[in-house]
């Protein structure tokens, strides 16, 4: 079997793929092994899906040279163009399903869970736009030569996927790969496999060729690892945390040096200046880091407030943080669903004992909520020491640290005082304030006076330990193209 009858509180029962989809057909994993997804709201078994092994991995790879050596490098880009335009219609012609879908295996809030699905098929729309845009250019070196500079897909292509956002990261690796002319191997995370392949049956009815996008479910350590160092994948491209990305990184270089992207955990400073709208500052650092159950690699997890404010902001931010609406993520009132597993689950909570431990104050939060599902209540802590985990490291939950500064250059050092530089946010109304600090933040995006605000085309990725490479925008392109320089000495030049 390679589909099973699923139901969803606000869609009724439809028909869920369990199979590894190669060549545009679901087919059974060769070592008949299966993966258990768990509703992470009722802690019961919601399907198995089967798993990919290192088997797999090669057929799916297989297919993809196939199809990139064969029928898919004669599609025009604009054809390419129009399979990604008509992906992304699909994608809004089956919202519903595709949402509920989330909702069920990930946890997130079906309210969230809709705005994703839109958000991935706008991706897959602008990339469908760029498809016929990627150009080259002519430089003219001398008289006697013809020179040009081209751009030529990679190849086949590794994607790894994280669980926290499982449709629209779908969306994001593959609109610019397919875009530029590649063939793709996605694994998606083993906890949240249901939705991509829920999406996975909308490839063959946009008309996509086989093998041109495949997409499997399986573990990390077998299927990630075989696809990393895998001798016939020409790029990998991955999402997730820093100790992984360290290790695909490694797995790459010692294979075929395939080209890599990452982009990788943060712990994003979420600065607020005493001439901020007090109110506004507030409800964009509560969206900052309880957004998604925390569960989100630019979370704003440090606050930072000016000393003159930070009484005042520390007792209305814990008010309203209490306000979340902790619960079914089928709920309409809903804000935060549970986080995704048991496993995160107890490594949140390890961190919150952490934080007791150290001496930093639990202000708010720190336990959690109901007796089944792994629903944790938002979490604010002050006082944190310099050297206490909870402030230094990615929790990807939440749990938020609050701490004051006295001016601008504090600001910005604190804020630069870490490993991580994937996301910054400046409150203020001061024009200069947020510009000057904005540009002394080292992180790939800064907010300002908002935050957790993506657009498709924008460029998103990290500084230092947060990654390699761009996400989305024009940028993107860059991870799945390779430069040809063609030189052509002109009929009746002398050497």
């Amino acid at each position: 079997m390679t589909s099973t009858t699923l139901s969803t509180p606000s869609t009724g029962k439809y028909e869920q793929p369990t199979g590894l989809f190669i060549n545009n057909e679901f087919v059974k994993g060769v070592d008949g092994k299966t993966i258990e997804v768990i509703n992470p709201s009722t802690e019961e078994l919601i399907c198995s899906v089967h798993e990919a092994t290192e088997k797999d991995v090669d057929i799916a790879v297989s297919a993809a040279r196939k199809a990139f050596e064969g029928e898919w490098r004669h599609v025009t880009p604009e054809n390419r163009g129009r399979l990604l335009v008509k992906l992304g219609e699909l994608f809004e012609k089956n919202a519903d399903k595709l949402a509920a879908v989330e909702s069920l295996d990930n946890g997130k809030a079906l309210s969230m869970a809709k705005v994703d699905v839109n958000m991935a098929a706008s991706t897959l729309r602008y990339y469908g736009g760029w498809a016929d845009k990627v150009e080259g250019k002519v430089v003219h070196t001398n008289n006697d030569v013809f020179a040009y500079v081209k751009k030529e897909p990679i190849g086949v292509c590794g994607q790894i996927i994280p669980w926290n956002f499982p449709l629209l990261m779908w969306a994001w690796k593959i609109g610019p790969a397919v875009a530029t002319g590649n063939t793709i191997v996605m694994k998606t995370a083993e906890q949240t496999p249901l939705s991509a392949l829920v999406a996975s049956t909308l490839i063959k009815e946009a008309g996509f060729p086989p093998g041109v996008i495949n997409n499997i479910t399986g573990l990390g350590r077998i299927a990630g690892a075989a696809i990393a160092s895998h001798m016939d994948i020409d790029k990998v491209a991955f999402t997730g945390s820093t100790l992984i990305g360290r290790q695909i990184l490694k797995a790459a270089a010692g294979s075929n040096l395939k080209k890599v992207t990452l982009e990788l955990g943060g712990k994003s400073p979420n600065i607020i200046f005493a001439d901020a709208d007090i109110d506004d500052a507030i409800s964009w650092a509560n969206f900052g880091i309880f957004f998604n159950h925390g569960q989100c690699c630019c979370a704003g997890s440090r606050i930072y407030v000016q000393e003159s404010i930070y009484d005042k902001f520390l007792a209305r931010f814990k008010e309203r943080a209490t306000q979340n609406v902790v619960g079914n993520p089928f709920d309409a009132n809903t804000f935060q669903g549970p986080q995704v597993s048991q496993l995160q689950f107890d490594r949140i909570m390890e961190y919150i004992e952490h934080g007791k431990q150290s001496g930093a104050t639990l202000e708010t939060g720190g336990k959690r909520k109901g007796d089944k599902g792994y629903f944790i209540e938002p979490t604010i802590f002050s006082n944190v020491p310099d050297d206490a985990r909870i402030g230094n490291e990615e929790i990807f939950g939440p749990v938020v640290t609050i701490s004051k500064f006295k001016d601008a250059d504090e600001a910005v050092r604190i804020g630069n005082d870490s490993n991580y530089g994937l996301a910054a946010a400046v409150h203020t109304k001061d024009l200069n304030t947020a510009i000057r600090v904005s540009n002394d933040l080292r992180a790939g995006t800064v907010w300002v006076n908002n935050y957790n605000q993506l657009h498709h085309a924008l460029p998103f990725g990290g500084y230092k330990e947060s990654g390699i490479g761009r996400e989305l925008g024009e940028e993107a392109l860059a991870n799945y193209t390779q430069t040809k320089t063609v030189n052509i000495r002109l009929a009746g030049s002398i050497f």
